[in-house]
C-alpha cells in the first residue's frame, strides 16, 4: 500500500482505493505494525473514501513523505559508488579512504537534511551556486520508527556536489547538505515484507524535453544490509518520531557529466513509483 501525505492529511492508496486517515503524519508513521494497523482501520470503517478528492490531492496538494523526521544517508554502499567517490577524490589524495570504508565494518552513515530542506513530488531541488560538478544520487530511502524498526520505502535523491566533496573529504557536508539538497517521494510504500533485491532503482535526466542520462540497478547490488545500516545509525541515537535513511546509489552519471539549472531528474523504484524533481539555484544566492 502506498501512504501520500497531503494538505488534507494522510491518503491511503490500497486495492485501487484511496481513504483518508484521520491522525496526524508523525503519530501514525511512527507506529510499529504500520501495514497491519492500516488494514484495520480499513476494514473497520475507521477511514474517509476519497476517491473523488485523491487526484486532486495527488496533483496539487502533495507533500513529501516526511513530517518532524530527519533525514540520514550511508554512502559507499555500492561498488559504483566506491569507484565514483574514489575517481572524484583522486586529486586530492583522499581516494583510499572510500575504498577502506567499502571493505570497514562500520559504514559510513552521514546526516543528510531536516524536514525543512526536504523537496517532494515536482518541486524543485537545488544545486550550490559554488559547484562545478551536481549530480542527483537515486536511492531507495528506508522510514525507520522510534523503535528501529523499517515502516516503510520511498524514492531518495541525495543531491551531491561531487567538486566540493573531491576537493577535500572534510567537506562532505558543505557537498550534501544545503537549501532543497534531499529530495523524498512521491509517497511511503508501507509493507510489514522486507523489499524484494529484485527491486529496480532507474533514473532518467532530461535536459530541454531530451534525454541526457539514463540507467537501472536492483536493490540486489548493494553492499551492506538494511538492517546493518540502521543497527549503526541508532547505535548511539533516538529518534523520537522516527526517520528517513537513504541507502546509498550506484547509479552515478560518468565525470563529464553536471546538472543544469532546468534539468528534471526523474527517479523511479519498482512498486513505489516516480519522484520528479526539476534541478534550480537557491534564488537568494543567484
Amino acid at each position: 500500500m502506498q501512504l501520500y501525505h497531503t494538505k488534507s492529511g494522510a491518503l491511503l492508496a490500497y486495492n485501487s482505493k484511496f481513504y483518508l486517515v484521520d491522525e496526524s503524519w508523525d503519530r501514525l508513521i511512527n507506529r510499529d505494525g504500520l501495514e497491519g494497523y492500516l488494514l484495520n482501520r480499513i476494514q473497520t470503517g475507521q477511514c474517509m473514501a476519497a476517491d473523488k478528492q485523491a487526484q486532486w490531492l495527488l496533483s496539487d496538494a502533495l507533500y513529501a513523505p516526511i513530517g518532524t523526521q530527519e533525514v540520514w544517508a550511508a554512502g559507499v554502499t555500492y561498488l559504483k559508488s566506491r569507484d565514483a567517490r574514489m575517481e572524484e577524490s583522486h586529486d586530492s589524495g583522499a581516494a583510499s579512504l572510500y575504498d577502506r570504508v567499502y571493505d570497514a565494518e562500520r559504514p559510513e552513515l552521514f546526516f543528510k537534511a531536516t524536514a525543512a530542506r526536504v523537496s517532494g513530488h515536482n518541486q524543485q531541488v537545488y544545486i550550490r551556486k559554488d559547484s562545478a560538478w551536481d549530480v542527483p544520487e537515486p536511492e531507495l530511502t528506508l522510514f525507520i520508527n522510534c523503535h528501529g524498526n523499517i515502516q516503510g520505502y520511498t524514492c531518495g535523491n541525495d543531491m551531491s556536489s561531487r567538486s566540493i566533496e573531491g576537493e577535500n573529504a572534510l567537506y562532505l557536508p558543505q557537498a550534501k547538505i544545503y537549501e532543497k539538497s534531499a529530495g523524498l517521494g512521491p509517497c511511503l510504500y508501507v509493507t510489514s515484507e522486507a523489499i524484494s533485491p529484485e527491486t529496480g532503482i532507474h533514473m532518467l535526466i532530461k535536459r530541454g524535453g531530451v534525454k541526457a542520462y539514463k540507467d537501472s540497478t536492483k536493490v540486489s547490488q548493494i553492499k551492506r544490509s538494511f538492517t546493518e545500516l540502521v543497527e549503526y545509525l541508532f547505535r548511539e541515537m533516538d529518534f523520537p518520531n522516527g526517520c528517513f535513511l537513504m541507502t546509498g546509489t550506484c547509479l552515478v552519471p560518468s565525470s563529464d557529466f553536471t546538472l543544469q539549472e532546468g534539468d528534471v531528474v526523474e527517479i523511479s523504484i519498482d512498486g513505489i513509483g516516480t519522484l520528479i524533481n526539476t534541478i534550480g539555484i537557491n534564488p537568494k544566492h543567484k
